[in-house]
C-alpha cells in the first residue's frame, strides 16, 4: 500500500477468516476507528484493533511517520482454552511515496506490535472503548418500556455419528444451539410458510430462556449438556414489541469469545455487555 506523506486514508477492513479474531496494526502508526459493521461509532484513536470473522472496520490513517517502509501485520487471537488455532501471521508493507533510502532488507522494516495471541485483557480493552455516536444530532432512543423478555444462551455442542465414529472429540460431531436447541432446517422457508400459513414447517414454542439453568461459564459441566435437542421452533412477536434479548455464551464444550451476529429487520441496541454470566433483569 503506496501513501503519500500528510494524507489521512480511509481503510475499510473486511475479516475474511472463519473462525479467529484477529489483532490488526501499523507499524508505529495510530489508526482512528470511526465505524464498525455500516455504523458510525465514536472515534477511537487506537494502535490495533480487534476484528471478528465477517466483521467491517473503518478506520483512518494518517500519514504522519518520516517516509519510509511500514509493516502491516495481523494475527489470530485465540479465546477458546486449549483448541487449536493458526499461529502464522499475515503482513503487508505500507510504502511512502517519496524520495528516501529504501530498507536494505525485511528485518530493518518497522514492525507493528500486536499483542500476544490469547491477550483477552487486550481484545476487552479494545472493544469495551467502542460506543456509538449518541449525540443530539445522532440520538440513539433506547425504549424504557419492555413488554418481552428473552433470554439465549448460546453453545458449542456434540451430535452422535450415524453409522461409524467421526474425527470430533469423543467420535462425536460438532453442532451448535440456543437454548439446548440445534436448528434442523425445513424443506420450505420459514417466513414462507408463515405467511401462506403452511402447517407442519415450524413450531412456535422456542424457549424464551433456557430450560435448564446452570452455570453457564462454569467449569466441569454435566455432560448431558453436550446433547442438543433438533428442532425448527421460532419465537413469535407482536408488532411493534419492545424486546429485551440477552446472549449468554456458555461453557458447554469449551469456553470462547464469539462475537454474535444478529440479523434482522428490526432495531436493536446493545446496551451492555461482559465476560460472565448475565443475570437477567426485570427492567433495563
Amino acid at each position: 500500500m503506496t501513501v503519500k506523506h500528510g494524507k489521512t486514508y480511509l481503510l475499510r477492513i473486511i475479516s475474511a477468516v472463519m473462525d479467529e479474531e484477529l489483532f490488526f496494526g501499523i507499524a508505529n502508526h495510530k489508526m482512528i476507528l470511526v465505524g464498525r459493521d455500516g455504523s458510525y461509532t465514536k472515534q477511537i484513536e487506537t494502535s490495533y484493533i480487534m476484528i471478528a470473522p465477517g466483521q467491517s472496520m473503518d478506520v483512518l490513517l494518517q500519514a504522519n511517520q518520516p517516509p519510509s517502509f511500514y509493516f502491516m501485520a495481523a494475527r489470530a487471537y485465540s479465546s477458546a482454552i486449549g483448541a487449536g488455532f493458526d499461529k502464522t501471521m499475515t503482513t503487508a508493507i505500507l510504502k511512502y511515496q517519496a524520495s528516501y533510502h529504501e530498507p536494505p532488507k525485511f528485518p530493518h522494516y518497522k514492525f507493528p506490535h500486536l499483542p500476544p495471541y490469547d491477550r483477552t485483557q487486550a481484545s476487552t480493552d479494545f472493544t469495551k472503548r467502542i460506543r456509538s455516536l449518541a449525540t443530539k444530532d445522532h440520538p440513539t432512543n433506547v425504549p424504557l418500556h419492555v413488554n418481552t423478555h428473552l433470554f439465549f444462551t448460546v453453545s458449542v455442542n456434540l451430535l452422535n455419528c450415524s453409522n461409524k465414529p467421526c474425527t470430533g472429540p469423543f467420535g462425536k460431531r460438532f453442532a451448535a444451539s440456543v437454548n439446548n436447541i440445534s436448528f434442523l432446517a425445513p424443506s420450505i422457508d420459514i417466513l414462507r410458510a408463515y405467511y401462506y400459513k403452511i402447517p407442519g414447517v415450524f413450531e412456535n414454542d422456542f424457549p424464551k430462556k433456557p430450560p435448564k439453568e446452570f452455570n453457564y461459564t462454569g467449569e466441569d459441566l454435566p455432560e448431558n449438556l453436550l446433547t442438543p435437542s433438533y428442532g425448527t421452533k421460532v419465537v413469535v412477536l407482536e408488532y411493534n414489541a419492545s424486546v429485551e434479548l440477552v446472549l449468554q455464551g456458555t461453557n458447554v464444550l469449551a469456553s470462547d469469545i464469539t462475537i454474535l451476529c444478529i440479523c434482522m429487520d428490526i432495531a436493536f441496541m446493545l446496551l451492555a455487555g461482559a465476560l460472565e454470566t448475565s443475570i437477567p433483569r426485570k427492567t433495563l
